[in-house]
């Protein structure tokens, strides 16, 4: 496979985002499809709608009978790599998968090219590309194993373990190869992948990450999302299956289930933050789950006060229900900046010192002499928290009350997800009222957790028994147990406590 000159790594800059060390990191994003002239294009169309799943880095395989497979991977925004016609002409046929990346595992800060996917393999039958969302929690076993045998990794992604299981294997074709290597990974994975004349989706036994099918013309997409689909106009036909695999070629879609079954456990943070509110999760709009999130809070956690704020964006949906439930006019009360991207350089300290400031601004009009409600997706580390109640209380506010449209977020997630160790998450070391002092805030409450089971459609909340979704960073109680992690003195919920 030939590809385009490689780019130089970028430095990595100096962050004065307020949310790069403050918020759940987004996971991965992948688009796939099949059966469109020029497909490079529409999954270049289909990872712009996904960025918000991954801004490090982004790469795209294609493959036409001409020229074979081609590939490009650049650092940054699609929008600055993958709408240059002199690239795009580069990724010619009518079969193509894409990935937008931040880094779960591996190298931080995607400061390697080899590290970003899709990743692509030479086997006896052909070549094949694969992306993937997720994280493998025994991919250094799985390393070990592999190097001891022979395999030389190009990179330090987890993903890759897939491709050297897949080499290794003595399926008869490149599905049978991809089903053997996927039994012997743990954790989490939504793929897409591609061989010469299909495009392949996968999920895990546990549905733990999304995937989704979607038709458009005569060609088939798998998507991360269904906003993703909407931006190729395709119709959105129906969520992969947990454990279920699509194979897709010129004469339909093929599925099977090729793992032992498994009760589903959805990632419930899908629902409070990661996926984009104009997307469909479990027949659901993501806009009107979190709406119902902060009816919710409001019917749990009433609070007198003038105005309901939200933290921008993500704590918007969140803040409209709460407003709905409780009465309490919705108002801006602060201003993001739109035209700030997610990294910021200056040459002096005292700027980089304004931290927040660079992306949220209080409207003061509004906010002087009133008792505030913020509501926000989610309490990480706290130090957001703290900046936006000292602007807040800057612009005059009589009273700050927090409400957060998620449970405490104590514990780490293992699968695609990059959190702080668990001893830099706020909730694992105080109580609530002890974040309140912290916080400086009048009152500060969460959502319970029945009350989320609760606004995603669990009406009975809960099961403690036999819960419905992957709540592991509020409950510490993990599906799949980290076995890297278990290994390198991670300690579970009952030896924690």
């Amino acid at each position: 496979m030939t590809q385009p000159a490689k780019p130089t790594p970028p430095k990595r800059p100096l962050s004065t985002d307020p949310f790069d060390d403050d918020k759940l990191r987004e996971e991965c994003g992948v688009f796939g499809v099949i059966g469109m002239t020029d497909s490079a294009n529409f999954t270049a169309l289909g990872m712009h709608a996904l960025q918000h799943r991954g801004q490090e880095a982004g790469g795209i395989v294609a493959y036409s009978p001409e020229t074979g497979f081609q590939s490009a991977r650049r650092f940054g925004y699609v929008r600055d790599n993958f709408t240059k016609a002199s690239l795009m002409e580069t990724l010619p046929g009518q079969l193509s998968i894409g990935h937008v990346r931040y880094s779960t595992a591996g190298t931080k800060g995607a400061t390697a090219i080899r590290d970003v996917q899709p990743f692509f393999g030479e086997f006896s039958m052909g070549g094949a590309a694969i992306a993937h969302n997720g994280n493998i929690t025994n991919a250094d076993a799985l390393r070990r194993e592999l190097i001891e045998r022979g395999s030389i990794f190009q990179s330090s992604s987890d993903s890759e373990c897939i491709i050297h299981l897949m080499a290794r294997s003595m399926g008869r074709n490149i599905p049978d190869r991809m089903e053997e290597a996927l039994r012997k990974v743990e954790g989490a994975f939504s793929i897409v992948a591609m061989t010469r004349t299909k495009l392949i989706g996968v999920r895990d036994p546990l549905g733990v990450r999304p995937l989704v099918l979607g038709r458009v013309g005569d060609g088939w997409a798998l998507s991360s999302e269904t906003c993703a689909l909407d931006i190729i106009g395709a119709e959105f036909v129906r969520e992969i299956e947990p454990g279920e695999m699509v194979v897709i070629n010129a004469q339909g879609v093929q599925s099977h289930f090729p793992f032992r079954p498994a009760r589903p456990r959805f990632c419930i943070f899908e629902h409070v933050y990661f996926s984009r509110p104009d997307s469909i999760l479990g027949g659901r709009s993501v806009y009107e789950t979190r709406e119902a999130i902060g009816r919710e809070l409001a019917k749990e956690s009433p609070v007198e006060a003038d105005l309901v704020c939200p933290v921008p964006d993500s704590g918007t949906p969140a803040a409209i229900g709460f407003s709905l439930e409780s009465g309490i006019p919705y108002a801006m009360g602060i201003i993001r900046n739109q035209y700030m991207g997610r990294t910021f350089i200056e040459p002096t300290e005292s700027i980089r010192n304004m931290g927040v400031r660079l992306k949220l601004n209080v409207n003061r009009a509004l906010i002087k002499g009133k008792r505030v409600i913020l509501v926000d997706d989610s309490v990480v580390r706290g130090t957001t928290s703290r900046k936006i109640k000292e602007m807040i209380l800057d612009a005059g506010a009589a009273e700050v009350h927090f409400r957060i449209a998620s449970p405490p977020t104590a514990w780490p997630c293992f699968y695609g997800v990059d959190t702080p160790e668990r001893e830099k998450l706020l909730a694992a070391t105080m109580s609530e009222e002890e974040m309140r002092d912290h916080l400086g805030v009048d009152s500060l409450k969460f959502i319970s957790l029945d009350g989320l089971y609760r606004a995603v459609g669990e009406a009975k909340g809960r099961d403690a028994n036999s819960p419905q979704y992957c709540d592991a960073c509020f409950s510490g109680e993990y599906p799949v147990k980290p076995a890297d992690m278990l290994d390198r003195g991670f300690q579970m919920k009952a030896a924690a406590e």
